[in-house]
């Protein structure tokens, strides 16, 4: 086309009219040598069909021919109206940073572009390395490319429910957006945190307006900041990653640090929604994508993204550095339980209503007490006795000796298709392992059976005020995990053998310092959700609670009592946490909810390879357990420990995993892409590798190779 429209001398525009030309060896540039003259008139008037000296000179003018092109980029307002378009006429060698250079001159428009940069939106992607030429992106006349700033405004919204506009990177990856934001928020740890987008549901969109009406506030970033520090910048010790203590101080006048008032019953009704497994899978699978950035995965400016904690692994959670940490983690588990995310019992809703009602009487009186208990800890000593115990050869904890006990426990061994019948045994727990006999005078022979608790789970089964003490125990097997029930007689025995379980199953024996620590740890969440009044004391005021009680439980609950008996349970709850400071009641909240049996499971619809059903696949921190979608029941668990490697067939959207003893899963998912699975799995992994002797700069490769890669990872 270029050579027909370029004019050769003796020659016409007919279409049969043809150069001779030859190219060079890359193929880059054309020599015309000629023409082929066609049937039109002109060549029969005596014209020369030769190369006079003349038409020579001019054709060694015109040698080359014409490479280049007109490009048409978008260049963003900054008042929001239509993108102006600009022409450039450009060659495909030209590099990319050479054409925002000729696209700023065209412009002239005198402003700072240095945040400026290519998108092209057919492709989805930021032009960002700018030595590659516009012939190795693979850039044509007929690329829509936009120059645009790279950082925009987002809303976030915070795990209290606040909805907060600030300024975030588009084109860097979100695991690296998330870090900035964490920055500027000042909540550490930033990689147990990420950005999560609701699944739009057209028959809900205007329930969902409804349920944001009350929460429609939206905080600007820079007020917010303005409220505790106007100049000053945090600053971070580069070895231990904590704020220095010239900024600790201010720090705790950080307005993210305070708790959000409780909703009225009639708005917590609106956002109340009963959630099933399937509803839940498909609220799961809205996790962006932490390989790559904003704007490729369709987010654009002004959109409404979920800041939530994602990985339920909290490390080094430390009230004198983590008041805005602590404070979102409260508010995030407090929505789960109030919109119930996660399932509780009857006496655990009212426990966890106590300790709302007392942490928001702290937070609303003019002194509250937010480290009154809380004895100061003096870092050099901390330092001295860490030194102390590592020069004596170890820590202290670790004094590895046998240890023993036995009691009579009632325990129960569930096999399919029987009933539950309990029955009393005589257990004996030594080191890590529990043996169970028929009495106590066959202990000296052989055991009906033994069990090795080295990687099992512990799952308590406990209602204070029916006297129910139960651990249910779930031991690791080749194809999955067996089920043990043991029943105690009361609080004090409960508490023993938890902790020992709770050791053992890390490896541990009772032998170790941290096992008394664990029962009055135990002893002290028991008493917490004991409702009976301590003995002599009198009948609680109603009058005395200011507050609507509905609001510290769901909807649900409410439904189930009448107000006066729901504000007096709650106050009888009260006193068993009437002394602790605000900090200490948001740790005590924060644990109690990390004891909840089904807390941290992310649930996705899938389907096993060979199975003609769909499934529903839970993902927690330390395991993968499949459960059946029409009971709810779990069918199989596979523990993180066990694992030897797992990858992805990107090609089928298939995840492959293998485990130890020959056993391997393969499955799709439905509800979301195969890459949120394969990212909590590697993110898991990954959080699992950090300690706290390291200081706290994050492995970004080693993040992105265990959750972005197309390869096999190996463990």
């Amino acid at each position: 086309w270029r050579l027909r429209n370029t004019y050769y001398p003796g020659s016409c525009f007919h279409p049969r009219c043809f150069p001779i030309f030859e190219t060079t060896e890359n193929r880059k540039r054309i020599r015309v040598l000629g023409y082929v003259p066609c049937e039109h008139p002109v060549h029969n008037l005596g014209i020369s069909t030769t190369l006079s000296f003349q038409n020579r000179a001019m054709l060694r003018a015109a040698e080359y021919a014409d490479t280049s092109w007109e490009l048409v980029v978008k260049v963003d307002q900054k008042d929001g109206s239509e993108p102006e378009e600009v022409k450039l006429r450009v060659k495909g060698d030209l590099h990319v940073g050479g054409l925002m250079l000729k696209l700023v001159e065209k412009i002239e428009v005198h402003q700072d572009w240095s945040d400026h940069a290519l998108w092209w939106d057919r492709r989805q992607c930021w032009l960002l390395k700018t030595h590659w030429t516009l012939d190795k992106y693979g850039i044509q006349a007929d690329a829509d490319l936009f120059y645009t700033p790279q950082h925009k405004s987002l809303l976030l919204q915070l795990p209290n429910m606040k909805t907060i506009k600030m300024s975030v990177s588009f084109s860097s990856v979100v695991f690296k957006t998330v870090i900035d934001i964490c920055r500027l928020l000042n909540i550490r740890r930033p990689e147990e945190l990420s950005l999560l987008k609701r699944p739009e549901d057209p028959s809900k969109k205007k329930k969902k307006k409804d349920m944001n009406s009350q929460l429609d506030e939206i905080w600007d970033i820079d007020l917010v900041s303005s409220m505790y520090s106007k100049t000053m910048t945090a600053t971070y010790d580069p070895e231990n990653g904590m704020p220095v203590s010239a900024t600790s101080l201010w720090f705790g006048e950080n307005p993210l640090a305070d708790c959000q008032p409780n909703l009225s019953p009639p708005e917590l009704a609106k956002m109340y929604q009963p959630l099933s497994l399937t509803d839940k899978a498909i609220n799961n699978s809205g996790w962006l994508d932490s390989s790559r950035s904003l704007m490729e995965q369709g987010i654009r400016e002004n959109d409404k993204l979920l800041l939530r904690f994602k990985y339920n692994v909290f490390f080094d959670l430390n009230p004198k550095y983590d008041a805005v940490r602590i404070t979102q983690l409260y508010e995030q588990a407090r929505w789960a339980i109030l919109l119930e995310e996660i399932d509780c019992t009857d006496e655990e809703m009212l426990m966890f209503a106590s300790l709302q009602y007392h942490i928001c009487k702290l937070t609303m009186s003019s002194e509250p007490l937010a480290h009154s208990n809380e004895p100061e800890i003096d870092e050099v000593e901390a330092a001295l006795s860490n030194l102390e115990v590592t020069l004596e050869g170890g820590h202290a904890d670790k004094i590895l000796v046998n240890t023993f006990s036995a009691q009579y426990l009632i325990g129960f061994l569930p096999k399919r298709l029987t009933l539950r019948a309990y029955k009393e045994y005589w257990f004996v727990f030594k080191d890590t392992t529990i043996s169970y006999y028929k009495n106590k005078e066959a202990a000296s022979g052989e055991p009906i059976e033994q069990f090795h608790l080295r990687g099992c789970e512990v799952v308590p089964d406990v209602n204070v005020t029916d006297k129910r003490f139960g651990i249910k125990l779930l031991l690791p097997v080749a194809d999955g995990m067996n089920e043990v029930y043991i029943r105690c007689d009361n609080e004090t025995q409960y508490a023993k053998w938890k902790a020992a379980c709770l050791l053992a199953s890390k490896g541990k024996t009772m032998a170790y310092s941290s096992y008394k620590t664990e029962v009055k740890n135990i002893q002290s969440f028991l008493k917490m959700k004991s409702l009976a009044p301590p003995p002599g004391q009198k009948a609680p005021d109603l009058d005395s609670m200011e507050m609507n009680a509905e609001c510290f439980v769901s909807p649900r609950y409410a439904r189930k009592q009448k107000t006066k008996q729901l504000t007096a349970r709650i106050l009888e709850a009260h006193h068993n946490v009437s002394q602790l400071s605000l900090m200490e009641a948001k740790m005590r909240f924060i644990h109690a909810w990390q004891s909840l049996p089904d807390f941290g499971i992310n649930y996705y619809i899938v389907r096993f390879k060979a199975s003609k059903k769909d499934e529903i696949l839970g993902i927690s921190y330390n395991r993968l357990i499949r459960t059946d979608m029409s009971t709810g029941l779990p069918v199989t668990t596979w523990r993180f420990a066990n694992m030897k490697q797992w990858n992805v067939n990107w090609e089928i959207r298939q995840v492959h995993i293998e485990f130890d003893q020959n056993v391997s899963i393969a499955f799709c998912c439905l509800s979301c892409d195969c890459k949120v699975v394969h990212e909590f799995i590697g993110g898991y992994i990954f959080l699992s590798t950090r300690a706290k002797d390291q200081n706290e700069t994050l492995d970004e490769e080693l993040f992105h190779k265990l959750t972005a890669g197309q390869e096999q990872h190996k463990i």
